[in-house]
């Protein structure tokens, strides 16, 4: 029978390492072409990786909670047809790889006390923890020894280390909390200076919280969310400015071409599409929200890729970009949109469709809610708000004078750097969204 092998496929940009979360099929079971067999995840998204062929899951090379590299043979599936030889090149002698991926030999040292070598090749300390080649690297280019590896209590699923956490024990051990100097011959602690002993972490493990309590570990998406929250809060100077809109014509024009466009266009129009078209159309006359900050520069874009916060079902967040969306005419937004988000709760987006976004929005009207203070998403330097359309009394004003009628409101809210946007820039874009979408063309065709 063909033995054919499944490799981890390119996963966008700067993406060389995945870890797996799940294997979906067992050694031995039966897969159908395109069936989901495993699913892996890296610093971006989660993903599913497909059966190339019909046949038989007949060996997995590596674990749940693995890093494999972008390219590296994960599982043999066998088909039910027969091999096909391959030319063999003269004097090159056949390898058998039925054992799995090759082991990498650790470097040697000189020193008899195993745990203070440099441990920079292994895949695992002493105890078993698991390193990523990026950890490796770190731990080489800073000298960090096996025993220290195993003294860090790792963030990651199985107590894995991650880089954050090697970042974390390296902040405190220069500062002078864990000062270990690793010799040729011998490894010693060598007190610098009188200090208190190293603080000791109370973990969930540890910590007592009571008996009427429920302890929920945050699962790896919610520890991600976490992490980039406060990245944003602790890297950009948060200011959030409003606008009220009037979208009455908008709302009106929607309930009428709705039908129209669902039979012509096969997708439903929502309002979402609405607001990344006047959001594209501000960016145009206010191309200095459509940048990033790197240090002392500014990065203009030129291209403009609108993000589209989108809630999941398992209670996380996730923002799929749409790529090139001021090339976009109506249509092809909200068929991206229906597309991105059906595609995002269903766990099947791919890493680069959440990349390389330039502005987000994020719908608080989904939840009924009147408005908020979104958080910018890194490394952009503004987030729309779009808040919950509500019928409510207004004052309208006509050349016959101003009344009160019930009108389509929305609070809009805009989150921006303060670093590079001041309230003039903040204010003067967010009002022209509001412009576009409070005098909407109601004789517009589409």
């Amino acid at each position: 029978m063909a033995r054919i092998e499944v490799q981890v496929p390119a996963m966008g940009e700067g993406i060389k390492e995945a870890t797996i979360t799940r294997w979906l099929k067992k050694t031995g079971e039966p897969v159908k072409e395109d069936d989901s067999i495993v699913e892996i995840a890296t610093d971006k998204v989660d993903s599913e990786i497909p059966s190339p062929v019909e046949g038989t899951m007949t060996e997995q090379l590596f674990k749940e909670g693995d890093s494999v590299m972008v390219g590296s043979v994960i599982a043999i599936i066998s088909t039910g047809k027969e091999d096909e030889p391959e030319p063999q090149k003269p004097g090159l002698p056949e390898i058998n790889i039925s054992h799995g991926p090759l082991k990498t030999v650790a470097k040697t040292s000189v020193t008899d006390d195993q745990n203070n070598t440099p441990y920079f090749t292994d895949r695992k300390t002493p105890s078993g923890k698991f390193l990523s080649p990026l950890v490796r690297s770190i731990a080489e280019k800073e000298g960090i020894t096996a025993a220290e590896l195993d003294s860090i209590t790792g963030s990651g699923k199985d107590n894995r280390i991650s880089k954050d956490d090697l970042v974390l024990y390296l902040k405190n051990r220069n500062a002078g909390i864990s000062d270990i100097i690793t010799s040729a011959e011998k490894t010693e602690v060598i007190p610098v200076k009188e200090i208190p002993a190293p603080v000791q972490v109370v973990t969930s493990q540890t910590k007592s919280y009571g008996s009427n309590v429920e302890i929920i570990e945050m699962d790896r998406m919610r520890k991600l969310i976490a992490e980039k929250m406060l990245l944003s809060k602790q890297l950009s100077a948060h200011v959030t400015s409003f606008v009220e809109v009037d979208v009455t014509g908008m709302v009106s024009w929607r309930d009428q071409v709705k039908d129209d466009f669902l039979k012509r266009e096969n997708t439903k129009l929502t309002f979402t599409p609405l607001f990344v078209e006047a959001a594209v159309k501000a960016l145009r006359d206010f191309p200095m929200i459509n940048v990033s900050v790197d240090g002392t520069k500014i990065i203009v874009k030129k291209f403009v890729n609108i993000g589209i916060a989108t809630a999941l079902p398992s209670g996380n967040l996730i923002v799929p970009v749409i790529k090139n969306a001021d090339q976009k005419n109506l249509a092809g937004l909200a068929r991206s949109v229906n597309d991105l988000a059906d595609r995002a709760r269903k766990n099947k987006l791919l890493p680069d469709e959440i990349t390389e976004g330039t502005f987000t929005i994020t719908n608080f009207g989904t939840f009924s809610n009147l408005t908020g203070t979104p958080i910018i998403n890194q490394p952009e330097v503004a987030i729309l708000g779009v808040g919950a359309i509500i019928k409510k009394p207004a004052v309208v004003t006509t050349s016959a004078g101003d009344f009160i009628a019930i009108r389509h409101m929305m609070i809009l809210s805009l989150s921006y750097d303060h670093r590079v946007v001041d309230g003039a820039l903040g204010g003067q874009f967010l009002w022209k969204v509001g412009d576009y979408l409070g005098n909407w063309d109601i004789t517009r065709k589409v």
